[in-house]
């Protein structure tokens, strides 16, 4: 099975990133990926109001992305924000991943926000509680998004629950060492879990010839493909493209004969 992870640099404007999309699609699918995966925050970048934008998962938005999924046969994994908890005058999104195509629909609301580096998620998310995994064609995915890659039990509840890969939507922060941290995790996850990594992030603004919004956590690049033992396969660079993963679950269940972590695993 191919999986293209796009990335890319998101705006404001939906519409503009609907054709973003709708032009990954096209060109993934064109290069006989089954799956395309496109980053968090893919309907509206960061550093921009998400409350106004929010819709169902029934609104027009995902309507559009799912029209495109299914006008080109293929599975879309993308970043939308969908509508949270609301009280008195707080009214705040949930970062959800919309997953449809091929007879599959189904949607992951990021668990662990992201408070951290001086910027305060939970003041504007209402966290999701249960991980979400989906099957095609006899592959397992489990879902994560951005700063879920920094905690492993997610992942290990994934691939107990047969995830043969892990597929990653982000919008990484930019700042010192944060680079170096984006590569160890996605590597670290893969080892944890002896499944597939595929990690894909907002291109860093600068390199698509956008203006990043100081202090929002708007993209570095750098998606990656990695095996199950922590193996780099592929990394992009900073600025827009697209990596191909051709998955192979015999790979994953090599790895776990050989470095059973899964199996033995202790409850402390």
């Amino acid at each position: 099975m191919r999986v293209a992870l796009v990335q890319l640099t998101a705006g404001r404007e939906l519409e503009a990133n609907l054709e973003l999309i709708r032009a990954g699609i096209r060109e993934a699918a064109g290069h006989g990926a089954g799956i395309v995966v496109f980053p968090e925050a893919s309907m509206r970048a960061f550093g921009n109001s998400l409350v106004d934008i929010a819709e169902p998962l029934d609104g027009p938005w995902a309507a559009a992305v799912r029209a495109a999924a299914d006008q080109a046969g293929v599975v879309v994994v993308v970043g939308m924000f969908t509508p949270g908890h609301s009280g008195g005058a707080k009214h705040t999104v949930r970062n959800t991943l919309l997953v449809h195509g091929r007879g599959i629909d189904t949607h992951y609301d990021k668990i662990h926000l992201y408070d951290a580096f001086g910027f305060r998620e939970s003041d504007t998310v209402t966290a999701g509680t249960a991980p979400v995994q989906f099957t095609l064609d006899g592959v397992t995915f489990g879902l994560a998004t951005c700063y879920d890659v920094r905690f492993p039990a997610l992942f290990t509840a994934n691939a107990a629950a047969g995830a043969h890969v892990q597929l990653v939507s982000a919008s990484w922060g930019a700042g010192p060492g944060k680079a170096e941290q984006w590569d160890l995790l996605v590597r670290a996850r893969a080892a944890d879990s002896t499944s597939y990594v595929l990690a894909c992030g907002q291109s860093e603004p600068g390199a698509a010839g956008v203006e990043a919004r100081p202090g929002a956590p708007t993209g570095i690049g750098r998606s990656a493909v990695v095996g199950p033992y922590g193996n780099v396969i592929e990394r992009a660079g900073d600025a827009p493209e697209i990596l191909y993963a051709d998955i192979d679950t015999a790979v994953v269940d090599d790895a776990r004969r050989t470095l059973p972590v899964l199996a033995n695993r202790v409850t402390l």
